[in-house]
């Protein structure tokens, strides 16, 4: 094998590639990047057995052929590369890398031992780039973390017809975001639960193309994979099995209280008072006509209060948050306004975004959250 290509092009596709190589393979060989040189075109491909990622690129390919070399030793040595096209060539049993001055020889690793990749199912849609990124992250926020619990490590994506609807929780807080897209058969029905690190992570990756495909794999084509594409980069990752929680019914419809406040002001005074607050300990929320008040800290500890100005529809309310939680929701509404909704101080509250304090609700995104109960 021997080709060339410029180094910017292959930092940038072994970083990529090599970003979800396991840091403790079971195998040797998972730790390795897979390098295929072929007619002009040069693909990476990396595989864990969960989720494999490939990414192709032009390169000048004097004589084609596969290599197996170490991801991460790849990754470092490319992008400390002079910016000087660079060389590739197998030299027996290793890997000569040229780029100006610098020379690397790198063992490799037995291409026979490496699994094959599993295929990319058959598309089922495409989606904006940018706004499938943005989506993803305003849920995967509250995805859980507690791998005892592996369904709700994931973010449930639920297609119907041109809607896609995202959906995360960890029991504490809930996330859904609606969305449209374009579906290759009209009145498309599919449902998987895709782990909400590998989803995040692929999405942003993804997010510089203008569309990324989505292909859901159906009964006897790979059933139980996700795949997505774009800008000539491909991912496909095992879905998550177990029952999501049913949360249309969680998210209530009638309110007994409803509060406006002007978003970056409200997240200042959450994360100035809130640095008074013991791990676990929550923030204190009083809505009053034309203002709201937060608290933390009680008896002998330190405490905080500050006042924001505020637009209450309905009753005045005493509600307490986890401030992590209330600001994961703030910074997830990407609005200028934020408005919280109420039925009672022990049960959750909506929060949801606005671009006005006169506007109506945006219902695409909408994030219910838990309060804490005060003692007494």
């Amino acid at each position: 094998m021997k080709f060339r290509v410029e180094r910017d092009v292959l930092a940038e596709a072994v970083a990529w590639a090599a970003r979800s190589l396991p840091a403790r393979p079971p195998v040797p060989v998972l730790a390795g990047l897979l390098l295929a040189a072929d007619e002009g075109k040069l693909s990476l491909s990396g595989f864990d057995y969960e989720v494999s990622a490939r990414v192709e690129t032009e390169a000048d390919v004097d004589e084609p052929g596969t290599v197996l070399v170490s991801g991460r030793m790849l990754a470092d040595i490319a992008k400390s590369l002079p910016n000087r096209p660079v060389e590739i060539s197998t030299d027996g049993v290793r890997v000569v890398l040229v780029c100006g001055s610098s020379r690397f020889t790198l063992p490799t690793l037995p291409v026979e031992e490496y699994p094959a990749l599993p295929q990319m199912p058959t598309v089922s849609g495409v989606i904006p780039g940018e706004a499938f990124a943005a989506a993803v992250a305003q849920v995967a926020v509250a995805a859980g973390r507690d791998d005892t619990l592996p369904v709700l490590t994931g973010v449930r994506v639920e297609i119907e017809g041109d809607r896609v609807t995202l959906a995360a929780t960890d029991r504490y807080r809930f996330a859904v975001r609606e969305l449209l897209w374009k579906p290759e058969q009209p009145g498309l029905s599919a449902v998987a639960l895709v782990p909400a690190k590998t989803l995040l992570d692929t999405a942003r990756s993804l997010s510089a193309g203008d569309v990324v495909s989505i292909a859901l794999a159906g009964s006897g084509r790979g059933e139980g994979l996700i795949g997505f594409e774009g800008a000539g980069r491909r991912t496909t990752t095992r879905l998550l099995e177990g029952e999501f929680p049913k949360f249309r019914a969680l998210f209530p419809t009638e309110f007994n209280s409803v509060a406006t406040i002007e978003t970056q002001p409200f997240v200042d005074a959450v994360k100035r008072v809130s640095l008074v607050a013991e791990r676990n300990t929550p923030v204190r929320l009083n809505f009053e006509q034309g203002v709201l008040s937060l608290e933390a800290g009680s008896g002998d500890d330190a405490q905080a209060t500050e006042r924001v100005d505020a637009v209450l529809e309905g009753d005045d309310i005493s509600i307490a948050f986890n401030p992590a939680y209330l600001l994961d929701g703030l910074s997830a509404i990407d609005s200028a306004v934020a408005q919280l909704s109420f039925t009672t101080s022990t049960k959750p509250a909506l929060l949801s975004g606005k671009h006005a304090v006169d506007a109506e609700a945006d219902d695409a995104y909408k994030y219910l959250i838990m309060p804490v109960r005060l003692s007494g």
